[in-house]
Formats: C-alpha cells, sequence, structure tokens
C-alpha cells in the first residue's frame, strides 16, 4: 500500500503529464498521498432541490432539475458568453458561461434532464447562474452522497478546467484504486482508548461523508492526529534542550540589581512584572538555560522588566545584548535603558547599520576584554565581527521579525548557550502559542501601570474630515501632539487609499505654517533624515507627524495624545491595535481615531468595531486569529509557521490543541524519548514530518 500511495500523481487516471504539472506548481501535490490528504474546505448538501419560481438572488448554492430548451452565444470578440435557457414546470432561468464555450455548447444535449448545481444572481433584473455545474440526471442518481465536498482551486486550474469538481473526480478514482487500505499511523492503544476512527475511515469520510455524524469523527480524528503530532515534536524538542543546554547559573541578585531596585526605579512595579521577574530569577538560576516568550501589550513594562534581568546578568559578570528589528526601535531602547541606568557606572553602547567604523572598533574591542556590559542593537549584533567576552543573555524584542537563522546566529556568539528572553508587544492568541511558541516558557504581563487612561476609540468617515482637523486643533492648543498614519507611500492606480504624499499636502493646507509645524516620516528616507525628523517631533520642535506605518513600534512620545489612523480598513487588527500603543503614555486623555471611506467590506467592519469595543490586545488577537486565521496573524506570516497544517485550523480547533497537548505530555510522561515499541508509529510520523526541515525547535 504504500508503495501505491508513493506513486507520481501523473499515473493516476485522468491525470496524466500536464495536469500532473498544474497540481505540483498549484497545489502541492505530487504523489497519490498528496491528493489524498487534500482537504476540502466546506460542504454542501445535495439532498435538497429547489423550484425556479422559488429562487431569488441572496440565496447561497441550489440545485434544480429541468431541461435545456435553447442555447446561443452572444457578444463579441473578447465579450463573448454562452447562455443556455433553462426550465422547469415553474419557470426558467439562464445559464451563462464566460469561459469553455465551445466545450460547454458541444457537449450540451437539449431537452434532456439536468441536474443543475450553482449560485443564483441577478444582472439587468434578470436572474441567472454562471458557470454552473451541469450533470445528466440519471448520473446524477447514481451519486447517492448528501454531503459534497468542495476544494480550493486556483486561477490556472479553473482556466485549464480543473475545479472543485475535478478534484473530486480524482479523489473518487484514487480512493476506488486504494480499497480504503491505509496503514494506520496511530498506536492501537491511542485509537481504542479516544474511540477514534481508522485512518481509513477517516479519510474515506472526509471525502465522502455519509453522514454529518461521520464526518465530524473523521475530522476529529485527523486534526487530533496533526496537532498531537506537532505537540510531540515541540515537547520532544524542549526535553531534549532542557537536558542538553546546560544554563549560566545567575546565583546572585548584588550591588546593580539591588543599587537599581531601591534608587532609581521610577515607579512601583505592577504584581504582573513582579511575578514575571520571579518566573525569569527561577529560570536563571536553575542550571538550565532559559528560553522563555515574556508577552504584554503595547506599554505594560516590558522593557523595564528586560532592564531588571540584564542587570541579573552584570551582577554574575556576564554581559547582555539586545537585538531590535529596527533603527528607530534600537535607538528608543538605547536611550531607554541608558535613562534607566545613569548613574550606575554601567557601560551601556548601541550599534546598528549606521554606526561609524571608528566606534565599531572601539565597540568591538570592549567588547572583547569585558568592558562593554550591555550592548544594543539592530540585526547588526549577529555580524561575525561582534563577538563578546562573556554573553550570559539575549533579549529579542519583536522577534517574529527576525528569520530563524538570524536569531540562532546570536548562540554561536559563546560556546556555551546564552539565557534568551523573547519579547512581543503582539499578543499571541493561547492556541498560537501553543504552537508556534509551544517549546518556550511564557510570561505574559497582564496589567498596565497605575495612572494609564484607557485610549479612547473612536471611528469616523471621510465626510468628518472638518470635524476630525477641528479637534486636533483644539489639542494642539492644548500643547498635544498628534500622530497621523497612512498605509501607502506613493498612489496605487488599484486603490484609492489616502497616500502620504498628497497627505502632506493637505494637511500643510490645513495646518498652514508658522503657527503649525509638521514632521513627516516614511520607509523610504534615510535613516539620518528619519532620525531628524523624529527628533523635531519628540523635541515638540513640530505638533504633527504624518507617516507610514514605521512608527508602529519604537516611538515613545509621552506627549502625543492623538492617533489617526487612514484608511483604517487596510490595516489588520495586530497593526492596528500597535498603532494605538503609540499614544497613552503620558497622563493626558488619548485618543485614536480610525478614518475610513464610507465603504467598507464586512471584515474591515469587524475590524473597526472591535478596535472601538475594546483596548484589550489578548480579546484583539483572539478575534483576528478568528477572522484572518493563524498564516495571516501577524508574526507568523514573517517567519512562517514551522509546519503545515492541512485540516487544522487553530482559529477555530482550540480545544483540539488543548486535548492533543495533555495527550502529548501524557506519552512523554511514560515514554520521554519515545523509545518504547507501542510508540513506534509516532516515531515515524514525526519523522516523515521534520523530513527536509531545519530543526530550529531549539532556537525561541
Amino acid at each position: 500500500m504504500n508503495n501505491l500511495l508513493t506513486e507520481d500523481i501523473k499515473f493516476l487516471a485522468g491525470v496524466g503529464p500536464k495536469k500532473a504539472e498544474l497540481l505540483n506548481k498549484e497545489l502541492n501535490i505530487y504523489t497519490f498521498e498528496d491528493l489524498a490528504y487534500y482537504f476540502p474546505y466546506k460542504y454542501l448538501d445535495r439532498s435538497k432541490f429547489y423550484k425556479i419560481e422559488e429562487i431569488n438572488g441572496d440565496l447561497p448554492y441550489i440545485q434544480l432539475i429541468g431541461k435545456i430548451t435553447d442555447v446561443e452565444i452572444v457578444g463579441e470578440r473578447n465579450k463573448k458568453r454562452l447562455v443556455a435557457y433553462f426550465s422547469d414546470q415553474t419557470g426558467s432561468i439562464e445559464l451563462v458561461w464566460f469561459k469553455g464555450i465551445k466545450w460547454v455548447a458541444e457537449s450540451i444535449k437539449p431537452n434532456v434532464e439536468y441536474v443543475i448545481f450553482g449560485k443564483p444572481s441577478e444582472f439587468n433584473k434578470k436572474l441567472n447562474i454562471a458557470h454552473p455545474e451541469l450533470e445528466l440526471l440519471e448520473k446524477a442518481k447514481a451519486n447517492t452522497a448528501t454531503l459534497q465536498a468542495f476544494y480550493n482551486t486556483s486561477e490556472k486550474l479553473k482556466n485549464s478546467f480543473i475545479n472543485s469538481k475535478v478534484i473530486s473526480k480524482l479523489q473518487y478514482t484514487l480512493f476506488s484504486s486504494l480499497k480504503g487500505a491505509f496503514i494506520e499511523t496511530l498506536p492501537d492503544y491511542l485509537v481504542q482508548k479516544y474511540k477514534l476512527l481508522s485512518l481509513s475511515e477517516s479519510l474515506q469520510n472526509v471525502h465522502f461523508p455519509i453522514d454529518p455524524e461521520l464526518l465530524k469523527r473523521a475530522e476529529f480524528r485527523l486534526k487530533f492526529e496533526e496537532l498531537l503530532l506537532i505537540q510531540l515534536n515541540i515537547l520532544k524538542q524542549r526535553n531534549h534542550r532542557v537536558k542538553i543546554s546546560k544554563g549560566f547559573v545567575f546565583s546572585k541578585i548584588g550591588e546593580n540589581f539591588n543599587s537599581f531596585y531601591s534608587k532609581k526605579l521610577p515607579f512601583e512595579l505592577t504584581n504582573a512584572q513582579k511575578r514575571v521577574l520571579k518566573e525569569i530569577r527561577k529560570d536563571v538560576g536553575s542550571g538550565k538555560q532559559m528560553n522563555r516568550l515574556l508577552q504584554g501589550d503595547v506599554g505594560s513594562g516590558k522593557t523595564m522588566v528586560a532592564v531588571m534581568n540584564m542587570l541579573m546578568a552584570l551582577d554574575n559578570g556576564f554581559q547582555a545584548c539586545l537585538m531590535a528589528p529596527t533603527e528607530i526601535l534600537a535607538n528608543q531602547h538605547f536611550a531607554s535603558i541608558s535613562k534607566f541606568l545613569d548613574g550606575l557606572n554601567i557601560n551601556v553602547n548601541l550599534l546598528t547599520g549606521s554606526t561609524k567604523k571608528k566606534q565599531r572598533t572601539i565597540i568591538a574591542e570592549q567588547l572583547q576584554n569585558g568592558e562593554l556590559q550591555i550592548l544594543v542593537g539592530t540585526h547588526a549584533l549577529i555580524e561575525d565581527t561582534v563577538q563578546f567576552k562573556n554573553l550570559g543573555l539575549v533579549i529579542i524584542d519583536e522577534q517574529h521579525r527576525f528569520g530563524v537563522a538570524q536569531r540562532a546566529k546570536l548562540w554561536t556568539k559563546n560556546e556555551h548557550p546564552p539565557h534568551v528572553l523573547v519579547m512581543t508587544a503582539t499578543p499571541i492568541p493561547r492556541t498560537l502559542a501553543m504552537t508556534v511558541y509551544g517549546d518556550l516558557e511564557i510570561s505574559v504581563i497582564d496589567e498596565m501601570p497605575p495612572g494609564r487612561k484607557p485610549i479612547v476609540t473612536s471611528h469616523r468617515y471621510d465626510s468628518s474630515r472638518l470635524k476630525v482637523f477641528g479637534f486636533m486643533k483644539e489639542q494642539i492648543k492644548l500643547g498635544r501632539q498628534i500622530y497621523m498614519v497612512y498605509p501607502l507611500i506613493k498612489e496605487s492606480e488599484k486603490m484609492d487609499y489616502k497616500d502620504l504624499e498628497d497627505a502632506v499636502e493637505g494637511i500643510s493646507r490645513a495646518f498652514p505654517a508658522p503657527q503649525y509645524a509638521i514632521s513627516v516620516v516614511h520607509g523610504k528616507m534615510k535613516p539620518v533624515e528619519k532620525e531628524k525628523s523624529m527628533q523635531l517631533f519628540i523635541k515638540k520642535q513640530t505638533q504633527i507627524m504624518i507617516a507610514t506605518t514605521v512608527i508602529e513600534v519604537g516611538v515613545d512620545v509621552p506627549n502625543a495624545s492623538v492617533m489617526i489612523i487612514e484608511s483604517a480598513e487596510r490595516f489588520g487588527l495586530a497593526q492596528l491595535h500597535q498603532l494605538r500603543g503609540r499614544v497613552g503614555r503620558g497622563g493626558d486623555q488619548s485618543y485614536c481615531i480610525l478614518m475610513t471611506g464610507n465603504k467598507l467590506s464586512v471584515d474591515g467592519r469587524k475590524r473597526i468595531e472591535t478596535m472601538v469595543r475594546t483596548n484589550d490586545g489578548f480579546e484583539i488577537s483572539e478575534f483576528d486569529l478568528k477572522l484572518r486565521g493563524p498564516g495571516d496573524i501577524e508574526g507568523t506570516q514573517q517567519s512562517g509557521i514551522p509546519f503545515d497544517l492541512k485540516i487544522a485550523n487553530l482559529a477555530q480547533d482550540g480545544q483540539i490543541v488543548q486535548f492533543a497537548r495533555n495527550v502529548a505530555e501524557d506519552i512523554l510522561d511514560n515514554d520521554q524519548l519515545l523509545e518504547k515499541p507501542e510508540n513506534s508509529p509516532l516515531v515515524k510520523q514525526i519523522k516523515k514530518q521534520n523530513k527536509n526541515k531545519i530543526n530550529w525547535g531549539t532556537i525561541s
């Protein structure tokens, strides 16, 4: 059976070399097994039939039984379309094709009963169905399945007449030849203990469901297996890392930490910060290497925790470094850390792409002789010339913006791996944290510093722009500053979103000099220009900063109390939440105004409504996961989710994720290295899953 599953897809009846090439490129289907594991994305009930008189333009996919009375090709040249007139006892409707006209026209038989399946729509006050499925009534009756599976395809496949129905037919051919005899991939004890369907039954019922109950059981079995293997992989790697990665022991809390805590701490730590510091303290004193993810909303005090973690390293004779994804953010961290540690006689320096050669030489020397204790920087930290004397702690901020290979390079700075603290201001939904970051210990700062007022968020349409300008002028009179963020730098012909260059012109007219001053910052500016413009705003020499999302992270201006986001529907929820977090950093009431056009998509409206309703980053991230799915959540798209989900959905299958993790922990408690014979099917599947993948599981 295994030999048959590894057969090239081109040898399946009905495929051949040309179709195989398309299936390879478009759907990543190379073998019989790949096709068996190419799952439907939805199912439609094919047991119900409509009469033409019951149809309206709001109905979903429907089925009709009737006859085609006439066919004609209308239009000229590229605008040709095929129209077939279809009727039953209650009325008639037009069937329309814009592609494959010749083939469809030749295959239609007049005055023969057909089953028509498609989505009705209205054009020129006439109902029609575009590109319907056509099947002779006799053949349709032979298909007893009431639930029809639908498969995702692409434009290229559709243009080559490989639609969902064709894929369904290929699945039927495949399963007929395989006779359902798939070798079981889960141990017998798991199948029996949790009363799971067999692999053969599950695959058969997912593609050709007999009834909704069996479909539900089949999906559960396949989702559980997929998620169990991921959890076993992650937890096994974590166990291995903990076993082999002896960590530096930070045995004491010394003078640097105590002096800072008693004399320099600018505010009382929140209970959440204290809890996280205890968790970190336990890690770095355990003799095991720390690999911890620190989550905290914008402004929750992650940097303070990072500074105090660095002081633990210094007190034990080690150096520390902090790597940030952008120069703006690195500069911001350097300024904050230097300010916090002022007067403590601690040597802190900054290394970015803009650092001059002479300064780089000084930094390199001081790092190697141990004189430089804390280094803050960008990707420049991972250059081969940057060598530490005794690096004990690595802190990575907004780590999803770095590739895994870049993060791994920091480990080579030492013979002994340093402790790693990964920070993110993007709240991560629990199911995603258990999978993407499943091998890290997780700390959460879920409390804001006292005195912070919740940001007031409102939605305004473009037609209210003059009122918004009036509000901006009132705020400027009160001595406040304002961010205005735009999604694009140059106008796109395809999009009518406000673009930054037009904005500068329009805002300059509404807020003329010398009464008002404006800063402009965008990604295409040179670092020096960007920094100069930022500094004007930070020093209150400009009242309005017009920017693209380069200010999403790394700008901390407590006096800025208004964030205006233009074309807010263009941004994802995580990004909107990050941008909103740029204000509300001082004691004054802050505001976020989401500007949009009048026409909003359903998802766009949901995002805006969510932002207006809540300031809770974790609630927003959960909603974002449901709305967009894990592949698009900020952070996972850049770094790539380290596994392929073929059937499970992290947005919808949270309970199965938790169940799979619990089962994985039970298995590893009884068989830490998966060496027992009964677990050999799991080992086989994990090896298959890991084939051709670099193991980054031990690198945060």
